[in-house]
């Protein structure tokens, strides 16, 4: 009996050694690539300027991976201002400590410094994309995040001839971060940028641009998948090819039923996978994006070229494609109503039939009195706005690293679940009551795999209703519903989609809307960030002991009882959507 237990014991020893030899074998193999945050030199619009970037490039290097893979990304910031890189979309399974957003998951990278991230694949294939997470640099430090199919497994459509990422972005003459702080000091609107951009290219419209403009090469009856990403500022986005048909096959890593349409519109931070298919007479046809109409809005188009390979008189002009206008929001209601998730027993999904806890999120653009009237918002306000009537407050050390010191103080863990007072949150020439928020850096606390419907609700304080984009960091969710004017609680939820909605993590809140989303909250240890607007904070946070700090053991990673939850209105937002994702 005796030999035995010692043979058992034996045994179990050496299935314990063979584990940690091969999660040691594992971790040695994990690849690493290397981030230089640099300034380099690019001529856009007629003027060359510096700019911040990643490896040089300008939009940065793209990362390929299969799904379930980890990639360790080592980030120098060679730059002069505080740094952190957001990997947009990626769930970070009990790793928050590389989620990215400043002083909500970490320090920020200080000039000098470096920091290694781990990027941990999960559920995720298709098109994601990285972008910094501080201030305005966001604007020229982006770039894909490809998630391949597992090594033998294939896209749920016929394999493409090729993939192209496509990324959305905006041009500014001036210095960002000059924009910003600017707005920031003076307390209104930054300005507009001067273009929008095709993989950081104007495009023919503008200046100066024409011999630069992007080309994408085709060959005739080959079919390609366009992997488009809207890292554009703040702008809503149609996207149209001249003549030729669409088929979207996913949304934010995810994939939806296929939809063929002629044209698409993507919001700030949202990533779509569409295939097309090289089927007209050969020639040059424009790609071609402009906005969606917001409260102020860039009113530029930007351009490239789908170009056929052979032997055919080139047109002296390319065919334009006939872009929804501006203001066209039934072009927007019906492309985004269209959305469906895929939902097959290959890529099958789990929407909450029923809910824990329910959040009613009122979002409003505010204000806050300046002495003497000094400041450049409405009436000589400065602008602000808020969740729920809580204008975001950047703390003094990063929120994730406060909740496991259980440093005290930090912030409050009493967000509320629904407004404080109701009103006609849609109707027109509100109270000036309701243009001055609370100030305050406030969490939710969520019981571990408790089920969670938000339901954010657009308001028309200070006559400033627009389409609010908000991302929800380390999940993605189902959007089940949306519609215009006041949500009612009663009658609204029986049209939810709870069978096939699509899992998303970025959406946009319609003009004097709602949208409600579902979600487990299966993601212990994790402080997610939900993001709207860009970053104005009342002044530059200092990160305590952030030499010494390094990544904590996640003690808590399987036991924890709760998920920390971080509701941000993006920090004192100016107004419009400046996307902090």
């Amino acid at each position: 009996m005796e030999s035995k237990k010692k043979s058992l014991l034996v045994e179990l020893q050496g299935l314990l050694l063979l584990n940690v030899l091969m999660l040691c074998m594992a971790r040695k193999h994990i690849t690493t690539i290397d981030f230089v945050v640099k300034e380099a030199s690019y001529t856009r619009l007629c003027s060359t300027k510096k700019i911040l970037t990643v490896n040089g490039l300008f939009p940065g290097p793209p990362i390929y991976m299969r799904k379930g893979d980890r990639l360790k990304v080592n980030v120098r910031n060679e730059g002069d201002y505080n740094f952190t890189i957001h990997w947009h979309g990626v769930t970070q399974p009990r790793n928050p400590w590389s989620d990215g957003p400043n002083f909500v998951t970490q320090c920020p990278i200080r000039p000098g410094a470096n920091f290694t991230y781990e990027i941990i694949l999960s559920e995720e294939e298709g098109t994601l994309w990285w972008h910094a997470h501080s201030d305005w640099s966001r604007a020229t430090v982006h770039g894909p995040l490809i998630v391949l199919p597992k090594l033998g497994k294939s896209y749920p459509f016929a394999k493409p001839h090729k993939e192209v990422p496509i990324i959305l972005g905006s041009w500014f003459k001036g210095d960002v971060m000059e924009i910003i702080e600017t707005a920031l000091q003076n307390g209104g609107d930054p300005n507009l940028s001067d273009a929008f951009t095709i993989n950081g290219q104007p495009g023919d419209l503008y200046n100066c641009s024409k011999q630069g403009t992007f080309k994408m090469l085709v060959d005739y009856g080959k079919t390609y998948l366009l992997r488009i990403i809207n890292a554009v500022m703040n702008e809503e986005m149609f996207f149209m090819v001249a003549n030729h048909n669409m088929t979207v096959v996913g949304t934010d890593g995810a994939y939806i039923k296929p939809i063929t349409t002629s044209y698409i519109m993507i919001t700030p931070g949202q990533t779509m996978d569409v295939l097309i298919t090289a089927n007209q007479s050969p020639s040059h046809y424009y790609m071609a994006s402009r906005a969606y109409a917001g409260l102020s809005y860039d009113n530029t188009t930007t351009t490239a070229i789908l170009q056929y390979r052979g032997t055919y008189v080139a047109p002296s002009t390319p065919s334009f494609p006939n872009l929804p206008n501006y203001t066209d929001i039934d072009s927007v209601t019906n492309f985004t109503r269209r959305l469906m998730a895929l939902a097959n027993k290959d890529y099958p999904i789990d929407v909450p039939q029923f809910v824990d806890t329910r959040l009613y999120i009122a979002i409003s653009v505010n204000t806050f009195p300046c002495v003497n009237n000094s400041c450049d918002g409405p009436n000589g306000s400065r602008l602000a706005a808020s969740l729920n009537n809580i204008s975001f407050v950047e703390p003094s050390i990063d929120v994730l690293q406060a909740y496991y010191r259980r440093i005290k103080h930090v912030y409050e863990s009493d967000f509320p679940n629904e407004p404080p007072y109701y009103f006609n949150f849609t109707g027109d020439n509100l109270s000036d009551t309701l243009l001055t928020p609370e100030r305050g850096t406030k969490a939710k606390i969520l019981n571990y795999n408790s089920s969670v419907e938000i339901v954010f609700q657009g308001t028309n304080v200070l006559n400033a209703a627009e389409n609010h984009p908000m991302h929800l960091h380390g999940y993605s969710f189902y959007l089940v519903g949306y519609g215009f004017g006041n949500f009612d609680n009663e009658t609204d939820p029986k049209s939810y989609n709870l069978v096939d909605p699509p899992l998303v993590n970025t959406i946009g809140i319609p003009t004097n809307g709602w949208a409600a989303i579902r979600f487990r909250a299966d993601n212990p240890g994790m402080v997610h960030a939900l993001s709207f607007g860009e970053t104005c904070q009342l002044g530059h946070g200092h990160c305590f002991d952030c030499e010494e700090w390094k990544n904590p053991i996640d003690e808590h990673a399987t036991t924890t009882s709760s998920v920390e939850s971080l509701l941000s209105d993006c920090l004192l937002l100016t107004l419009g959507d400046w996307g902090c994702f």
